[in-house]
């Protein structure tokens, strides 16, 4: 079952939140991070990826480049950019996008619950990222990033999550400049942080890595590596433990994924339309925007015109876990044979 733990958050006061709070390390390059944080003083992009206060040449995974992380990070605590909560706490974390809101419990997930399986992973890792992220947990002694975390849910931490955010005012509620609304709740009544740690450890067998899959790994590394610089750990101690938003299965949105093609490989349009018709069901659907409705359905926008792709029974194995999959359908019944 699922270790969940409450643990003394490192967090910004609420006056300069919207200036600190920034994109996750890997989604830009250097001049990217750059430019987001200009303008922001206090931006934690100056600790996730300190190469910004060095020149563009410099090697962003040298040493000094770690030495500034952590020099900021020691830095921004003295200034009272980052405050630490005074006990034991679970945080609400809602995102807010194009008007749906899903709501998270930040806490302690387990590096034991990784290594035996219980944190379910779906990606290989590079060993290279792995290093990146194990050499600035190590220097800063921290997470400074969670990682995204899904779990079956359980009505009852719903209502816990409901009711504090329904009765209380957020401590942080703001939109940052890609649009996303951003919603925080400090939980810190011992009865509550009690009971959500105990209904994640009876009710909840498997977590799941929704994104984060390099901070997880690397948190489980420095995790392994402080144990054996300590053989008398008694599996208490923070380093067993990494931050990660848990957030339940019904409140995840699945996004589009989509595929752009260059060219028909030769084909006209109709002609590859032609083809499409052995293997799936083609329903034109005209100018306006189609997203699919169900499984197996596909949307395509070809030639000014939107259409319908339902896979026809046959091109699938419904008893094969991978080729069930709606992108293996994509791939093995239009990107392989026919593009």
């Amino acid at each position: 079952m699922a270790i969940v733990k409450p643990f003394r958050g490192l967090r910004p006061p609420s006056g300069i939140v919207s200036d600190l709070a920034c994109l996750p390390y890997d989604v830009m390059n250097t001049g990217e991070a750059r430019k987001m944080a200009e303008g922001k003083e206090c931006s934690l992009l100056h600790i996730t990826r300190a190469e910004i206060e060095f020149p563009p040449e410099t090697d962003i995974h040298s040493e000094e480049v770690y030495e500034r992380s952590r020099q900021n990070f020691a830095l921004w605590q003295k200034k009272g950019w980052l405050i630490q909560d005074d006990q034991p706490c679970y945080y609400i974390y809602a995102q807010t996008m194009k008007g749906r809101t899903q709501y998270g419990i930040a806490g302690c997930a387990s590096v034991d619950d990784y290594l035996d399986g219980t944190i379910r992973k779906h990606e290989l890792t590079r060993p290279d990222k792995e290093q990146d992220r194990m050499v600035h947990i190590r220097v800063n002694n921290a997470n400074m990033e969670p990682v995204f975390i899904a779990y079956p849910s359980v009505s009852e931490i719903d209502e816990i999550v409901s009711s504090i955010v329904e009765k209380s005012t957020p401590e942080y509620d703001f939109i940052s400049d890609d649009g996303i609304g951003h919603h925080f709740w400090v939980v810190n009544k011992p009865g509550v942080i009690r009971r959500i740690e105990e209904l994640f450890a009876q009710k909840v067998p498997y977590t799941y890595v929704a994104d984060g899959h390099h901070r997880t790994a690397a948190a489980a590394l420095v995790g392994k590596e402080k144990r054996e610089q300590n053989p008398g750990y008694d599996g208490t101690e923070e380093f067993n433990f990494f931050l990660a938003v848990h957030f339940p299965d019904n409140q995840l949105g699945i996004m589009d994924y989509n595929r752009t093609v260059k060219d028909l490989n030769g084909l006209t349009e109709e002609e590859f339309l032609q083809k499409l018709n052995d293997g799936f069901i083609v329903t034109p659907k005209g100018t306006r925007a189609y997203r699919p409705a169900r499984l197996h359905n596909f949307s395509m926008y070809l030639g000014g015109m939107w259409y319908s792709l339902t896979a026809r029974e046959g091109t699938y194995d419904d008893n094969d876990p991978l080729g069930v999959l709606d992108v293996t359908i994509l791939t093995e019944q239009v990107l392989k044979p026919i593009l």
